[in-house]
């Protein structure tokens, strides 16, 4: 699409784009970036081809957000959701934070959003303590638990600031209480109860949201996502959610819609068993996976996700605060970096979206000016090099040896049905003739304690070595470096000379399966450094290709009038 032939109205005044910046085609539609004359105007368009006209335009003048005057979406003006917008737990961490996520909300009149939500703050993580304390201090000392105070104290305190009635989380309270009582009296707290217990978190800052926003005059409907039609596998603690849930919200979320039109709150993290019909949680993260399955339920224009980071970056900033934003992402990269420890997104989040072809934007709840990452299925990867860097901590190496391996056959069936066996899932593998390496992650795949997670530990060696000889190596981390592997050349000679120059050995490589990584195993103590060294490398030399995070020089197309 030529900017020549180009025409916008914008405010009632018509402009020729400057510039024409086309990041991603699909069939007929183009979504550009696009600049004016005047150098104060861009805006992000869905664009038919020639002479069908404009299905929505987003534009930003002078860093402030306006709303194009050309058309609202085609969804919005028939009265359908066009949007969901899910916000985490720092971005309704308190009253103030809740007042500026409703303003944000509702800053934007020509959309029908749908909201998930994520717990206040903390809250998950004091949930959880106060449940693990209650197993081992009686029942007449839970109301003394520290994080029982602290959840209390944040959520009536939010109540009172926003001015809304106790009752709308009272019944919640009461009903924790209880809980944690009932936990003391068993001495136990099995993995359906911890998700029962955690689901007080959502229960409550959705609740307390959509009640302000009524306040606010503005209608708003609560819904626990385990009400609506989100029905997962009965593998508490981390669900997968099931086929059956697509139909399902969608029919419940349209006809409340229709019935009376109000904006839903949703529980995120949250679903029902299948089978047990109990309340299960997605996993840490899963809000991002109940936004992008109601995105696809739905067939939405877009999927917002709004963190506290001005998007996707190239890499940890607590790490390295010379981290950039990367404007656009694959689906297939944003699930690499999501799985190998990037905690902007839920490893599971990206399948909806690419399912059902729905652009994904991660957005600042701090910063809403910033432009964040814009996440879609295909991008022009020719001029790509990297992405961005990932580090996953604290994983566990595993060298298995046998000669059984030389010239036969069903040896990594064996090995891996072992894995199987465990209900044990392997994150990088190489091999050789002889050898497997693999890694595992401990913190995500056993027990949360550690002198349990070393009893399973002790139990994979024990199995393995009845078909082989095993070396643990414990410690160890995986540095993924997320881009074109198409110059898997060029990433690997610049990467390990910046290791050697580090002295830095590394003790394992995996790439192959994926399309879009390159994942580097080293000892822990050394990962941060190589980290900060490889992002100067790649992102903050001159001498480096690609001078743009995850964009590269024309790696989105640039068409100049």
């Amino acid at each position: 699409m030529a900017a020549a032939s180009m025409m916008m109205q914008l405010h009632g005044s018509w402009f020729r784009p400057k510039n024409v910046v086309c990041s991603y085609r699909q069939q007929q539609s183009i979504v550009c970036t696009l600049s004016f004359p005047n150098g104060d105007v861009t805006a992000t368009a869905t664009a038919r081809s020639s002479g069908v006209g404009t299905m929505s335009i987003r534009c930003f003048r002078d860093q402030e957000t306006t709303e194009s005057a050309t058309t609202a979406s085609a969804a919005a003006a028939e009265g359908d959701f066009t949007v969901v917008m899910k916000f985490g737990g720092s971005s309704v961490a308190s009253a103030d934070r809740m007042r500026q996520v409703a303003d944000l909300i509702l800053g934007f009149p020509d959309e029908n959003p749908l909201v998930v939500l994520s717990a206040m703050g903390k809250t998950t993580n004091h949930l959880l303590n106060a449940g693990e304390k209650a197993v081992c201090c009686g029942v007449s000392k839970t109301s003394d638990i520290p994080e029982l105070t602290l959840i209390k104290d944040l959520h009536l305190s939010t109540v009172s600031d926003l001015g809304i009635p106790l009752s709308v989380i009272s019944s919640h309270l009461d009903e924790l209480d209880q809980l944690l009582k009932g936990i003391a009296m068993m001495k136990e707290l099995t993995p359906r109860t911890k998700d029962y217990l955690v689901s007080f978190g959502e229960c409550m800052s959705t609740r307390i949201f959509a009640a302000f926003l009524n306040s606010l005059g503005s209608n708003a409907r609560q819904y626990d996502a385990f009400d609506i039609g989100f029905i997962t596998t009965d593998d508490f603690t981390n669900a997968d959610i099931l086929e059956a849930t697509y139909p399902a919200l969608s029919k419940r979320l349209r006809d409340d819609w229709l019935a009376h039109p109000a904006i839903p709150i949703v529980t995120g993290f949250l679903g029902k068993g299948c089978k047990s019909c109990a309340i299960t949680t997605l996993g840490r993260g899963g809000s991002d996976l109940t936004a992008t399955t109601i995105g696809k339920a739905l067939g939405l224009r877009e999927i917002q996700v709004w963190k506290d980071v001005d998007g996707v970056l190239t890499c940890d900033p607590t790490i390295h605060p010379r981290a950039q934003p990367v404007p656009f992402l694959t689906f297939d990269e944003a699930a690499e970096l999501a799985y190998f420890g990037a905690q902007v997104l839920h490893p599971q989040s990206m399948r909806p979206a690419r399912e059902g072809d729905i652009p994904v934007r991660v957005k600042n709840s701090y910063n809403p000016k910033a432009p964040g990452t814009l996440i879609i299925r295909g991008r022009d990867m020719s001029e790509v090099l990297l992405t961005s860097i990932v580090l996953k901590r604290n994983v566990t190496m595993l060298d298995i040896v046998s000669t059984r391996m030389l010239g036969q056959y069903g040896f990594l069936a064996e090995v891996f049905s072992t894995f199987e066996d465990l209900g044990i899932s392997v994150d990088v593998v190489a091999t050789s003739e002889v050898s497997i390496s693999l890694t595992l992650d401990p913190s995500k795949l056993w027990s949360r304690e550690l002198i349990q997670q070393a009893r399973e530990l002790d139990r994979v060696v024990e199995e393995l070595e009845k078909i082989a000889v095993v070396n643990l190596l414990q410690h160890r981390s995986i540095i993924s470096l997320i881009g074109n592997v198409q110059y898997s050349s060029l990433i690997l000679e610049k990467a390990f000379h910046v290791l050697r120059t580090n002295n830095v050995n590394v003790q394992m490589i995996s790439q192959g399966a994926s399309k879009v990584n390159i994942s580097l195993i080293v000892n822990d103590d050394e990962a941060e450094k190589c980290v900060k060294a490889l992002h100067y490398a790649f992102f903050e030399s001159n001498d480096v290709p690609n001078s743009r995070p995850g964009v590269g020089n024309g790696a989105a197309i640039l068409v100049e009038n």
